[in-house]
């Protein structure tokens, strides 16, 4: 398969690369060091995406930017970071993106363990990745040509740990590896409207 990566750089889009990219053609893409520049709040920038990478078999994403810290902080406008990047971003990959993918194609997304067992200063991230699971519920009785169209929610990850561990209290970390998975079971598997847990 030929598969566009979004968010190739990152930890969890490294393991993903390493797992798909054994069997499949892997085209990355991301705000920098990538194969093409990509900009998710932008759709103008996920169109010209698309257009460089031309037809795929899948597109996979392990981005989506979002802010983290306490309700009482929270505003609109840093909310907004949340809702551009990981919510907006991700959906536009898809309805800018449908044309692009072949015949019984698919459409991975990205959400997280956070929407499902809420932390101090997640509210922003937990919002769009309950959306993101609704959108692909949703959607997925509706894709065209047989495309299918799932989410995968991980728990916070071992390589993160000294980033985001402060922020999981009590969570038992897992392996990237083990994340990236779930994504093969997506790309290469035949269920849709899904959302694979790994925690």
């Amino acid at each position: 398969m030929k598969i566009l990566l979004v968010g190739a750089s990152g930890t969890l889009g490294t393991a993903v690369h390493n797992e798909l990219g054994k069997r499949h053609e892997i085209i990355t893409a991301g705000r920098k060091g990538a194969d093409i520049t990509v900009d998710m709040s932008d759709p103008e920038s996920i169109v010209n995406m698309y257009k460089t990478s031309g037809m795929v078999d899948a597109v996979v994403c392990t981005a989506g930017q979002a802010y983290f810290g306490p309700l009482k902080e929270l505003t609109p406008e840093l909310n907004e970071i949340t809702i551009s990047g990981k919510l907006k971003g991700q959906m536009n990959l898809v309805l800018l993106g449908l044309d692009y993918v072949r015949d019984q194609g698919s459409f991975t997304l990205t959400t997280g363990i956070i929407m499902d067992s809420p932390i101090i200063g997640g509210v922003s991230s937990a919002m769009a990745g309950g959306a993101i699971k609704a959108f692909v519920q949703s959607a997925a009785i509706e894709m065209p040509r047989g495309i299918r169209i799932n989410n995968v929610s991980p728990n916070v990850l071992e390589e993160s740990m000294d980033t985001y561990g402060p922020y999981f209290p009590g969570f038992e970390p897992i392996p990237a590896r083990r994340a990236a998975l779930a994504f093969q079971r997506s790309v290469e598997g035949a269920q849709t409207g899904q959302t694979y847990t790994v925690y």
